[in-house]
């Protein structure tokens, strides 16, 4: 998942962990949560040198290192990661020769979220993540905004309009409705998180009926105007401070100073969140016709196991720990941050935005994740640069939906 563009950490970062193995062997993780890695890290050598294993973190993330080339440069080496990270379909189709079948592992019968292909299940959940429109409850308040309303187009519109028109009337002229980044550096946000309210906004968890569709070259044309529209909307409300020149930490900023109204972002940025004060929440995405009354929640990402491993028992052994034992729980949730994707595990991480994400996933008004089951490249590489030239404003909508329109049936 791209959303650890962190510039403070857009390196490859290696820990070696030095526990002592019986007979030398060395398990290797490969991952990609640069926010997750000193974390990880110290969970792992506490795992090690309980276990007696020898354990190396490699973690890859960040400007400076594309995962999805350096993982393919790994499988090249004498000794492999046993342990490395998909992110859905498109991953998988990608290294599916190395993917071992983790069918009747135990914690299996922990959790809803393991990654499956044909009924046989291949990936253990790093967590749950999930995003909708992030909002600042007292600036909605004083605009008279109820979020309980933000269900359709035409709510976000009433909206958006109010709290700009409140604004005007306290000339709080440095303040902004909408804090969305969709630039260069930024289409994960786009490609990725916002194009998933066309795969799968408005519909019941697991319809996997437009995304089957588009990965057949097929588009539902009366769908993606009503996207667009959606699109229109946020880009008209964002600055082009942060639209167009925004980065991930600008974007970030602008929420966690109280001074955007919503924020188009996942709980994965409540660690950035060290300023806000104020009572935060989720509202669906209006990505769909009609009435929106869910938010987007899933298993980010995905560990597997590399069946050419000489380390398989023991990378089992890690993944269960992981999901079944009082250390693994609190890394997960009181060391990381992270929401557990494991029925069993009763701790909550302190973060805002999390804790809003988990009402919605109790509640059960799910959304499911779908950009990950685009082929490889094709929302970041192909559709990002879309988003961008509509909101520089070098095409229209009409061309914006053409141009997506060309570049889905292509892949039929």
């Amino acid at each position: 998942m791209k959303k650890i563009l962190l510039s403070l950490l857009a390196l490859l970062t290696v820990f070696t962990l030095a526990a002592c193995g019986g007979d030398g062997s060395k398990l290797v993780i490969f991952q990609n949560k640069v926010e997750i890695g000193t974390a990880l890290t110290t969970y792992a050598n506490a795992w090690a040198a309980k276990n007696d294993v020898n354990v190396e973190v490699v973690t890859c993330g960040g400007d400076s290192c594309a995962y999805g080339t350096q993982i393919l440069a790994e499988f090249q080496k004498a000794e492999q990661p046993d342990i490395f990270v998909i992110e859905g379909m498109g991953g998988y189709n990608d290294y599916k020769d190395y993917i071992l079948s983790l069918d009747g592992e135990a914690w299996l019968t922990d959790t809803d979220l393991e990654f499956k292909v044909n009924g046989v299940a291949y990936g253990f959940p790093v967590a749950v993540e999930g995003w909708g429109m992030g909002y600042n409850k007292a600036i909605l308040t004083a605009a008279g905004v109820d979020p309980d309303t933000l269900t359709s187009l035409a709510a976000y519109t009433t909206a958006f309009a109010a709290i700009q028109a409140y604004y005007t009337a306290n000339n709080m002229t440095d303040y902004v409705v909408v804090s969305m980044a969709a630039g260069s550096g930024m289409e994960w946000v786009t490609g990725l998180h916002n194009f998933n309210g066309y795969l799968s906004s408005g519909l019941t968890p697991g319809d996997s009926s437009v995304i089957d569709n588009l990965n057949d070259g097929v588009v539902n044309t009366a769908r993606l105007q009503a996207y667009a529209d959606w699109v229109e909307l946020l880009f008209q409300y964002s600055p082009n401070s942060i639209l167009i020149d925004g980065t991930y930490d600008i974007q970030v900023q602008a929420f966690d100073s109280g001074k955007a109204a919503f924020i188009h972002q996942g709980n994965w940025i409540d660690p950035n969140l060290d300023e806000a004060t104020f009572e935060i929440g989720y509202a669906p995405h209006a990505a769909a016709a009609g009435t929106n009354d869910a938010i987007f929640i899933s298993a980010p990402s995905y560990y597997v196991i590399n069946k050419n491993s000489d380390n398989i028992e023991e990378a089992k052994k890690f993944l269960q720990d992981l999901a079944s034992t009082p250390e693994g729980h609190d890394y997960m949730v009181t060391k990381a941050g992270m929401v557990a994707a494991f029925k069993s595990v009763t701790l909550l991480p302190d973060g805002k935005l999390s804790r809003a994400m988990v009402e919605w996933m109790n509640e059960g008004k799910i959304y499911s994740w779908w950009q990950n089951d685009m082929p490889s490249g094709f929302g970041m590489q192909t559709l990002g640069p879309i988003y961008t030239l509509y909101a520089r404003k070098t095409i229209t909508k009409t061309e914006f939906i053409a141009r997506v329109t060309t570049e889905i049936q292509d892949l039929g």
